[in-house]
């Protein structure tokens, strides 16, 4: 059994490594909402820094990980005594993506694709108005978005849904958070 075990991974790995692979390093900005009960957000310009790895031709697999600062301003017009704060958010993004190159593939110079997928935002820091310890070290989402490739160079959009809350603490009522994610990088066969 344990024989069987391995020989099964070495097909795997070997599959995995024979299918197209691109490390795609980029940047971008965010702009990141929450869905509250009370108050008001507006989403503010964040920003993101990481790489993915995309494995596959026409269809393929694209887990990143992207360190993330999110920001917010939130305001609550039912309480006149509190004042307007900004809520910034730093961590790890963890998306995990399957999409489908609708026009070309890996291997061409100009691809147009279309991808969706779940993601992990694992918190690292907050800003000055809150503490870290009311909020959930992970939430976790869902995201759909396109991309265009041209010869070394990618530009994608998405946009990602919150599945889970923020804090469960009562007294912070942020709720779920919602991000248009534009990125920016290069492209590397490898």
């Amino acid at each position: 059994m344990r024989k069987l075990l391995m020989i099964l991974m070495m097909v795997c790995g070997a599959g995995m490594y024979a299918q197209a692979q691109v490390l795609k390093p980029g940047v971008g900005l965010n702009f990141t909402d929450f869905t509250t009960n009370s108050g008001e957000a507006s989403a503010k310009a964040g920003w993101q820094i990481g790489a993915s790895m995309a494995f596959g031709n026409k269809v393929y697999i694209e887990p990143g990980l992207f360190y993330v600062g999110k920001s917010s301003e939130y305001s609550d017009p039912n309480n006149a005594t509190q004042n307007d704060f900004k809520a910034d958010f730093n961590g790890l993004r963890i998306p995990v993506a399957v999409g489908v190159n609708i026009l070309g593939d890996s291997e061409t110079t100009a691809t147009l694709r279309a991808f969706g997928g779940a993601s992990a935002f694992i918190l690292t820091s907050v800003g000055d108005s809150f503490d870290k310890d009311d909020f959930k070290s992970a939430s976790y989402g869902v995201f759909a978005g396109a991309g265009v490739d041209f010869s070394i160079l990618f530009v994608e959009l998405a946009y990602e849904w919150s599945v889970t809350d923020l804090s469960d603490v009562q007294t912070i009522d942020v709720g779920k958070s919602r991000g248009l994610y534009a990125t920016a990088g290069l492209r590397f066969r490898l």
